[in-house]
């Protein structure tokens, strides 16, 4: 279980959430701080898998980051490594899942193959005793595997951004049903050249979806970058 430490969450009614590591203190512009999973009104069986997980309570940056989430806001995390980040957006998209609706309601996107499907399987863990469905779309796998798995019915998708998109152009993955978005080490999607895939993607989500980002360095401008491309309503930062 990581130490609760580092991480920063901005945020009042209409705004984004923006939760941030600034100097070893976790500053943001939203105060409300939950230390218990308990008090945040969780599924019980979400709460089954975040304890059988092995969590005993949210780490820093889960006590802020989880509720504004859940509020239905814009989001931006930024932490180390090993701060919780992963299963705080993990626990938040788990939550909002409609589990009697079999399609995909969740995309995460990450910069690697290795990175998606870690993340993936501690969405499967969290998710255990919820039987939600999940799956990482990631190169590397067999394409008809994807086709498959997509035509039965996922809820929450893990993937990297050119194997997501082969799958839309596909018509293979459909997101019509997608309430959140999510992208994982964001900064690290800027420096590698994902913004064009990025920005494809975002073309195939529908207009109100939610996006939450999570990052452990600085980059305003990939913000900004989402705000214009896809006129995500939030406050300027």
């Amino acid at each position: 279980m990581s130490d609760p430490g580092k991480g920063e969450v901005y945020a009042q009614d209409g705004q984004d959430a923006h939760i941030e590591e600034v100097g070893g203190r976790i500053e943001g512009n939203w105060e409300e701080v939950v230390t218990s999973f308990d008090n945040m009104k969780l599924r019980d069986d979400l709460l089954r898998g975040i304890y059988a997980y092995g969590f005993e309570k949210p780490s820093a940056i889960q006590q802020r980051g989880i509720m504004p989430v859940l509020s239905g806001r814009d989001c931006i995390c930024q932490a180390q490594s090993g701060t919780g980040k992963t299963a705080t957006f993990s626990i938040a998209v788990l939550q909002q899942i409609e589990l009697k609706l079999n399609k995909t309601q969740a995309l995460i996107l990450a910069p690697t193959r290795e990175l998606a499907q870690q993340i993936q399987k501690v969405v499967r863990a969290l998710g255990d005793f919820l039987n939600v469905t999940s799956h990482a779309c990631v190169g590397g796998t067999l394409v008809r595997d994807d086709i498959r798995i997509f035509r039965d019915g996922v809820q929450i998708v893990v993937g990297t951004p050119g194997r997501v998109y082969d799958m839309i152009n596909r018509q293979a993955l459909n997101l019509n049903a997608v309430r959140i978005f999510v992208l994982d080490e964001a900064d690290e999607m800027l420096s590698r050249g994902f913004k064009d895939q990025i920005y494809d993607v975002f073309q195939h989500l529908p207009a109100k979806v939610q996006v939450c980002l999570s990052r452990r360095r600085c980059r305003r401008k990939f913000w900004k970058f989402l705000k214009s491309s896809c006129e995500i309503q939030c406050a300027s930062l």
